[in-house]
């Protein structure tokens, strides 16, 4: 499957009782591999995992941590970036120039990058000599 069928399909898994707000998140590894997640929401509010972060999970859990492509796709009428945390999180595991596409679950697309969502992001560069 694409990054698109896959975040398509992955969003209609997402657990969003609360918000109804569904997402769904795929990424390309630098293996080439496809990994997903979607968004799980818990009643104490801010305790539930964002896509992004599910999907990252479980290309860490698959043995890798490299991507090299993200695609996010949300039940919204524009495309949605990623939240503050997933942003660094995206930052940690891909190049500023890693491509990312935010889409509607109607096909609407935004092509951006890491770097783009995220500049100056906070890296193990900072942390030098600590």
């Amino acid at each position: 499957m694409t990054l698109k069928e896959t975040a398509l399909a992955l969003r209609e898994n997402a657990y969003a009782p609360y918000s109804r707000f569904k997402v769904g998140a795929a990424l390309r590894s630098a293996s080439g591999a496809v990994y997903g997640g979607c968004n799980v929401e818990n009643v104490a509010y801010p305790e539930g995992t964002c896509a992004e972060a599910g999907a990252i999970a479980a290309m860490v859990a698959g043995g890798e941590t490299r991507l090299v492509e993200v695609y996010v796709v949300a039940s919204s009428p524009e495309p949605v970036p990623p939240c503050g945390g997933c942003r660094q999180k995206l930052a940690e595991f891909g190049a500023p120039d890693t491509p990312v596409t935010l889409a509607t679950a109607d096909g609407v697309e935004r092509k951006t990058t890491i770097g783009a969502l995220l500049p100056g992001a906070f890296g193990a560069d900072h942390m030098a000599g600590s």
